[in-house]
């Protein structure tokens, strides 16, 4: 049981990764009101918005998306570890 639930963290975590790093991209090469872009927005936006509010923009480029990264693997492997895996 406990291998079936890390098993799910680590697929969540994997998913939620991609979304965050399709967002950052889709953000380069697509307008803002693009549905795929809105889409991945609306997406990724719950997760990055808080490390928004604390990185500002250095020199036009967005490390929140960075941060958001590293936090959701490390709190994914940790709640994993905590499972038994």
């Amino acid at each position: 049981m406990a291998e079936n639930l890390a098993f799910l963290i680590n697929l969540a975590v994997g998913v939620l990764s991609v979304v965050l790093i399709l967002d950052a991209l889709a953000s380069f090469v697509l307008e803002p009101w693009h549905p795929a872009r809105r889409f991945l927005d609306r997406l990724a936006d719950p997760f990055v918005q808080p490390f928004r509010r604390v990185l500002p923009p250095m020199g036009g480029l967005d490390f929140s998306v960075f941060a958001a990264l590293i936090v959701i693997q490390l709190v994914g492997q940790l709640l994993a570890k905590m499972l038994g895996r």
